[in-house]
């Protein structure tokens, strides 16, 4: 598999489980790539919607994707502090250019204060009936969902309190090489 590389501007494309495209991301710059982790960053990024519709993003967001969980985390940079947003999902794959994942509809939103709420459990089983989520990734969502609650509570992986310090210093920097490269 193929692995992006520190720098390198790629898309994020989220499907959902019958395989038609759920969101695309246009672009998010890579900071970290390796066999099993994606870390990147995207600001003010065209965000395309499964029927067409178009949007900004509107602070920056560190972006976590990991190739062994079943869930993705953006970290949205506000005013207010780090809003985080948690994805129940496949692990990820990198494909020509593009991080891709298949979106099963459970989120968890956590606040700059820690405290979460789980989101969207009735569209989780609306999609579940419709699209025939087999028993085993119902079971493996749920361990996740877990998992997850884990890491928020235990403050590991983008939840640890050096995190979005490390990785908006990395954005910075790579921001910087590319307006350096830009103007030469």
């Amino acid at each position: 598999m193929a692995m992006p590389i520190e720098g390198e501007i790629v898309q994020i494309h989220s499907y959902k489980h019958n395989g038609h495209i759920h969101r695309v991301w246009q672009e998010t710059m890579v900071l970290k790539g390796t066999k099993n982790i994606v870390i990147g960053a995207n600001e003010r990024t065209i965000v395309t919607e499964s029927d067409g519709r178009t949007w900004l993003t509107r602070e920056p967001s560190i972006c976590y994707f990991h190739a062994e969980h079943w869930f993705n985390v953006i970290c949205m940079l506000r005013e207010d502090g780090v809003y985080y947003y948690c994805n129940l999902s496949s692990p990820f794959v990198f494909d020509n250019d593009t991080i891709k994942y298949i979106d099963y509809d459970l989120d968890i939103k956590v606040f700059p204060d820690m405290t979460y709420t789980l989101l969207d459990e009735d569209e989780y089983e609306q999609h579940k009936r419709e699209m025939a989520y087999p028993e085993v990734i119902d079971q493996i969502l749920k361990r996740n969902v877990e998992k997850l609650i884990s890491w928020i509570q235990q403050r590991r992986g983008p939840f640890a309190s050096d995190f979005i310090d490390v990785w908006t210093s990395r954005y910075r920097l790579q921001r910087e090489i590319k307006d350096n490269n830009a103007s030469q």
